[in-house]
């Protein structure tokens, strides 16, 4: 009998606990209609309450916590930059604070594109225009999505930022937003926390469940890159890169020779036509030239297309 109680006792304990992390990850969130996807954010560890048990589901958000629950639900980051100097937030953001809890995340949404404004401070109160054009960016650096080609009539339209309408309409269409009974979307109005993390957690969701469109590599304007190498003297040797571009406005230039071991590898660039003149469809030579010492070996790095498509590419070729 007494091995039983205790058993009881341990049974009851865990039931406790197990309730605890469950149904009251927050003692204020019970009636909140976003109290699910509030929960769910919050054991992934994206989002976390004003105290350790309550989540204020209707007090306003400020852009500090906005920008942190954006970057730390999308998981961006800045992993791929080398900095010379280590990037302090007071060099994107002159109003926040160094080393404050929310300083890299504001870091990070400045390089990753989320467009926030230079004279932000971290309690200023976010509008749900503000939060809903943010959380599109962060969105789109998932990869590029297809959007039904469907204008959202806002009651409130005029009062959307035009620079923020995009942003508006998409997260409408995705329903990832919604208008209310009077299609009024109340873009100058301050979000709520609760609002912010059902958005953020249906933003989620969209990137989870909707397939990208795939990348189309950008067609290169030069093509047949060829290297040769013509002695100067004993000490230099004169290196031209030659290509093929379709008409004579296109040009072509050295962007850079970096030096491994004894190889001076040279990256090149394509010089756009002038968008104001007309010319010739007539494959055309295009080509650059440099310097480089004897001693080492000239090579034609590879290259990819920036977003801009305006960089040649090549396959590695090593000079004779």
């Amino acid at each position: 009998m007494k091995l039983k109680a205790v058993l009881l006792l341990a049974l009851s304990m865990l039931l406790v606990f197990t309730l605890g992390q469950t149904v009251f990850a927050f003692s204020d969130t019970s009636k909140d209609p976003n109290k699910t996807k509030i929960e769910a954010l919050e054991k992934q560890g994206i989002i976390k309450g004003e105290t350790s048990d309550k989540f204020n589901s209707n007090g306003k958000l400020t852009y500090a916590a906005g920008i942190s629950m954006i970057v730390n639900g999308f998981h961006l980051n800045i992993d791929n930059i080398r900095f010379i100097k280590k990037p302090e937030v007071s060099d994107y953001y002159p109003n926040l604070k160094d080393g404050a809890w929310y300083a890299d995340a504001f870091i990070i949404a400045q390089y990753n594109g989320l467009e926030v404004p230079k004279n932000v401070k971290a309690n200023d109160v976010m509008t749900r225009e503000q939060f809903a054009h943010h959380l599109f960016k962060a969105i789109m650096k998932q990869g590029d999505y297809a959007f039904i080609e469907l204008f959202m009539t806002l009651n409130d339209e005029k009062d959307v930022n035009p620079d923020y309408m995009n942003s508006v309409q998409k997260l409408l269409i995705s329903k990832i937003a919604t208008l209310d009974k009077k299609n009024n979307f109340y873009p100058k109005q301050a979000i709520t926390r609760s609002v912010a993390a059902g958005w953020l957690y249906d933003g989620l969701e969209f990137v989870k469940d909707t397939p990208t469109i795939p990348a189309v590599p950008a067609p290169q304007p030069i093509q047949d890159l060829q290297l040769t190498v013509t002695s100067v003297d004993k000490n230099i040797n004169k290196v031209t890169v030659t290509g093929q571009a379709p008409h004579p406005g296109y040009g072509l230039r050295i962007a850079s020779i970096s030096f491994v071991d004894d190889q001076a590898i040279i990256q090149v660039e394509t010089v756009q036509p002038d968008p104001d003149k007309m010319y010739p469809q007539v494959v055309t030579e295009v080509s650059a030239s440099t310097y480089v010492d004897a001693a080492l070996k000239p090579v034609l790095a590879s290259t990819e297309a920036d977003s801009a498509g305006d960089t040649a590419v090549s396959s590695p070729a090593l000079a004779s």
